[in-house]
């Protein structure tokens, strides 16, 4: 295996150190072992996911090549003596694993540890492994489907530090009114002391993401490749805000692309980061509605906001209500009383009221009132309408979303 076991595993165990953070004390032999999963397998492989469950990283790491050189035999019985699911009957677990040795096969001889590390290191990443520091507990409930380490840019050394968690996702070609739900919901959210998940798209998510920042609540972002692909090329910066004020995540080695398959992996791991998903809203083959079906499967809570009858855009939701598989949201803080017990006396307080325009929103409507000729800096807006710096800044970023006002290096005005 390239850059595991070669000359330079010095050097390699070091930069595995550096990358791990200074309070997690992971072997980092097995680690390397678990970058090297994280390249052969594509997100989500149950049978890699049962084998280092089984023996470990390294040994399954080993035990799979020998296995690939003609020893499949050998992998076969120990399986069977550890009782690997699946394992008590041989003869159908050897066709589920000379499979897997057959997808894996092509990528055994040159997944380069070392390359990877480096380039994590290039763009400021950590890695985070099962049962260290700053390990999101919450993906363990994924089985033998959870990543196998997580790569992460963030200001924190933990993901989501404890705080209860709303995934807010939905349509990528969004409707104004479906960006207005997605804004109220997430800042009812925010203000309720939640984190914000979501995949970093265009559309909801970056709604979702965009209102987080500016509420100052911490938002976690998942992306479908290597966390150095910030994708898609129009939310770079989004993304790096999102870093800064949280997390990016990604599970696949850094250099893989972004791709359709590894765009509805990763949902798996938005809905179990989350404690309560709210799809916004979402055409009938959307892949928010794989989202929300990984989170029911996790049993997680799921929320769905209703659009118009003959809108495409809310087709989605309305079927997983018609179905049973989520609640309608009614209003803002419907989704928050589905939350852990932490914001259970928050959430009782929200006001019984429903979605309503940003045109309409009375703080919003202050804001604009405020604005003047020239651009104002928030400070000045929050003194003219007599509202709080928070206040202000979710009032700004609803009007933004509508195209009300615009940011310029003067402050805020009107669009």
């Amino acid at each position: 295996m390239n850059g595991v076991g070669s000359g330079h595993g010095g050097e390699l165990l070091v930069a595995i150190r550096r990358i791990l953070g200074a309070d997690d004390t992971s072997d980092p032999v097995e680690t390397a072992a678990r970058v090297a999963w994280s390249v052969i397998v594509e997100p989500g492989d149950s049978v890699a996911g049962e084998l280092m469950a089984a023996f470990g990283p390294q040994r399954a790491l080993g035990s799979v090549l020998s296995a690939a050189d003609g020893a499949f035999d050998e992998l076969l019985a120990d399986c069977v003596e550890a009782g690997v699911p699946g394992a008590e009957d041989a003869d159908a677990f050897a066709g589920v694993l000379r499979t897997a040795i057959d997808r894996w096969r092509p990528r055994l001889a040159r997944s380069d540890v070392a390359d990877v590390v480096a380039a994590a290191e290039s763009v400021g990443a950590r890695l985070l492994v099962p049962g260290a520091p700053g390990w999101p507990t919450a993906l363990d409930d994924l089985g033998p489907h959870a990543p196998l380490v997580l790569w992460t840019r963030s200001a924190t050394t933990s993901v989501g530090d404890g705080a209860p968690a709303l995934a807010v996702v939905g349509s990528r070609a969004n409707t104004v009114a479906g960006a207005e739900a997605a804004a109220e919901i997430t800042s009812t959210a925010a203000d309720a002391g939640c984190t914000i998940t979501s995949g970093g798209a265009y559309g909801i998510d970056a709604v979702a993401h965009r209102v987080a920042i500016a509420a100052g609540a911490p938002t976690v972002a998942v992306l479908a490749g290597g966390i150095d692909q910030l994708y898609p090329a129009g939310n770079v910066q989004l993304l790096r805000n999102v870093a800064r004020q949280g997390a990016l995540l990604a599970e696949s080695a850094p250099g893989t692309r972004p791709t359709r398959w590894r765009f509805l992996a990763r949902n798996r791991l938005i809905a179990a980061l989350a404690d309560a998903t709210v799809v916004v809203e979402a055409g009938a083959r959307s892949g928010a509605l794989n989202t929300a079906h990984h989170a029911g499967q996790l049993g997680r809570p799921v929320f769905a906001v209703p659009g118009a009858f003959a809108s495409s855009a809310s087709v989605g939701c309305h079927r997983l209500v018609a179905q049973g598989r989520a609640q309608l949201v009614v209003h803002p803080g419907d989704p928050i009383t589905a939350l852990r017990p932490a914001t259970a006396s928050g959430a009782s307080a929200v006001p019984d009221q429903p979605l309503v325009s940003v045109q309409r929103d009375p703080e919003v409507v202050r804001v604009l009132d405020a604005l003047g000729r020239r651009a104002l800096p928030e400070v000045e807006i929050a003194r003219r309408s007599g509202l709080s710096g928070a206040e202000v800044a979710d009032a700004l970023a609803l009007a933004q979303l509508q195209g009300l006002v615009a940011h310029s290096s003067g402050g805020w005005g009107r669009a």
